[in-house]
């Protein structure tokens, strides 16, 4: 009986694996890092981004911009630094308010960097 039991949790413990893991998640997150910001931004649209505008600023270098994708994909426009996105203005809404609550609760220190944050 607690042999036919381990057996079950087995084979649901890999049905459960192969329906629920995100696949794809997964090989992203084993593979390795491209070299330059512009595959990074090629990669997203290659994982169904219409378009993609990276803004770099480092201390000390002058601010680089990356683009890919599409501006307009039935005009066939590309995306460049200069292009709008709908969803940027309203994402930096919600991203204000919740930075703005962060710092009050004094979880979110504005003078660390992101890397601090975020280390890996």
């Amino acid at each position: 009986m607690k042999r036919s039991v381990k057996i079950i949790i087995v084979i649901v413990a890999i049905v459960c694996g192969a329906m629920f893991i995100p696949w794809d998640v997964l090989r992203l997150w084993i593979a390795p890092v491209p070299d330059t910001v512009q595959e990074i931004a090629d990669d997203a649209v290659d994982h169904g981004l219409e378009g993609i505008i990276v803004y770099v600023d480092k201390k000390g270098s002058k601010p680089e911009l990356y683009s890919s994708g599409w501006k307009d994909r039935d005009r066939k426009t590309p995306a460049d630094p200069q292009a709008l996105f709908k969803i940027a203005s309203i994402s930096k809404l919600y991203i204000a308010a919740a930075a703005a609550r962060l710092i009050t609760n004094k979880t979110l220190q504005p003078d660390k960097t992101l890397a601090e944050y975020l280390p890996e």
